[in-house]
């Protein structure tokens, strides 16, 4: 559990423009970093329940603050973009190229502004059909005492959903490459946990690039191809990619986006809509293995609900308690489970001035289990999100999609992923934590089961013919 001192919730004030919030110094803060890139969580536990709301840590010239309040939270996350800018570590520029995960500033801005209408709720919903398919087939295709790497399978399922959705594309069609290519890339940025030392460690994995290259050549290759298709066939297709294809200047109204403009765009939003997804899913399942109650209430408003039919994208605002599990989910383990901001100017919080270029963290994980927000934190209780209940927090004391401007453009699509694979899975199954199966954290670009998640499949009624 985390309790934050409330001695140490800074406000505005007069102090000193010039003086630091408290914070491991010296040869603390180095010992302080070296722990943090072996057990991240813990070490951020640690300070955050030591010094507070605003954890100052400094090396040489270089500036590092860890934020534990909602409100700081609110300020940095909703500041302008010139203000405060993405920390984003190398290998995921690499990866994303200017995508909006990776842009900044008017750049961003401008195609957050373009591209918002092609993920918009309607064009979600279109999607429902494929969402609705792939979960059925994945829920068909198990069979009772199957015993699985739950991690893995939701990683296929969220893929294949995305794939569809973004390019109209089978992974066990003709175009399995991009599965293949898909998959490298995303494992060739979880090679670290914070962007502590990415700069130096970026020179010298001379193999890690090399094989980073020849994956995104390969990606490349085939996404090209589909736009020169696309644009061959000049016929409707219901996927992102031909949205971003007509992605329009307001101004102008010419086709907006550059061939590699697309590119990049299409490869943020596979790796937003797949990983992530896959990896919240992931800790849902786990977590409702170890609380029959809570399993058996999901499955009594499925039935009620659903009446066995299979469910789609219109079902779920009938189904609030299967909403209410998946936020749960993620608030205990957050797939994004920090984000890092940098001030290019002198920047004040609470009476603080943070000097330029100072690298700010906020941690989704430790913020999420803060007793202040959430009692009995460390207790997995869907009950938590009632209206009500929800109502009475700080908006930024549960920010797992981040917020401001910033905010993920493929937030509604991963709620209705997580939501549909949900409902369609648990309607006829359940999970049981395999025998000697290891669980514990390991906290990468996403936060991932370290030793995988092996379980169990059982069927939650007997079927009736």
């Amino acid at each position: 559990m985390i309790q934050l001192p409330s001695a140490v919730c800074f406000e505005k004030s007069s102090r000193s423009e010039q003086s630091y919030p408290p914070g491991p110094k010296g040869i603390s803060a180095l010992a302080q970093c070296l722990s943090r890139q072996q057990d991240p969580l813990l070490s951020l536990q640690k300070i955050a329940v030591k010094h507070g709301d605003i954890v100052h840590m400094q090396l040489g010239g270089r500036h590092e603050y860890l934020i534990n309040h909602p409100d700081h939270i609110k300020a940095i996350l909703c500041a302008p973009q010139s203000e405060m800018a993405r920390s984003t570590p190398p290998a995921l520029k690499r990866l994303l190229g200017r995508g909006l995960l990776t842009s900044q500033g008017d750049y961003h801005r401008q195609h957050n502004l373009m591209l918002a209408p092609a993920v918009h709720r309607e064009i979600v919903r279109q999607w429902n059909g494929t969402i609705t398919a792939k979960c059925a087939q994945l829920r068909d295709r198990w069979s009772e005492g199957d015993q699985l790497n739950v991690e893995t399978e939701m990683l296929r399922l969220t893929l294949a959903i995305v794939l569809k959705a973004l390019l109209s594309a089978e992974p066990e069609g003709d175009t399995d490459g991009i599965t293949t290519a898909a998959n490298t890339l995303i494992k060739m940025i979880h090679c670290r946990t914070l962007p502590v030392i990415d700069d130096l460690l970026d020179k010298v994995a001379i193999g890690r690039i090399r094989r980073f290259k020849e994956a995104s050549a390969h990606f490349d290759a085939i996404v090209y191809r589909m736009m020169r298709e696309r644009r061959a066939e000049n016929a409707p297709c219901n996927d992102l990619l031909f949205a971003l294809l007509r992605v329009c200047d307001e101004e102008t109204g010419n086709t907006a986006l550059t061939d590699e403009e697309v590119r990049d765009e299409t490869l943020t939003m596979l790796m937003a809509g797949h990983e992530t997804t896959a990896h919240a899913l992931t800790w849902t399942w786990y977590l409702l293995s170890q609380h029959p109650e809570t399993e058996q209430r999901l499955h009594a408003e499925l039935r009620t609900v659903l009446q066995g039919r299979t469910p789609d994208i219109t079902d779920l605002e009938a189904l609030p308690y299967n909403r209410m599990i998946f936020s749960e989910a993620m608030r205990l383990y957050p797939p994004v489970w920090i984000v890092a901001r940098r001030n290019p100017e002198a920047w004040s919080l609470a009476g603080y001035t943070l000097p330029p270029g100072s690298f700010i963290f906020m941690s989704q994980y430790l913020v999420h289990r803060d007793a202040r927000y959430f009692p009995d934190p460390e207790h997995f209780k869907p009950e938590r999100w009632t209206a009500e209940a929800t109502a009475k927090r700080p908006r930024y004391s549960y920010f797992p999609f981040g917020g401001g401007p910033r905010l993920c453009i493929g937030e509604g699509f991963a709620w209705a992923i997580g939501l549909l694979v949900l409902a369609t899975v648990a309607q006829r199954w359940r999970l049981r934590l395999a025998p000697a199966q290891r669980v514990a954290l390991e906290p990468l670009i996403t936060l991932r089961p370290k030793y995988g998640m092996r379980m169990i499949v059982e069927p939650h009624f007997k079927q009736t013919v």
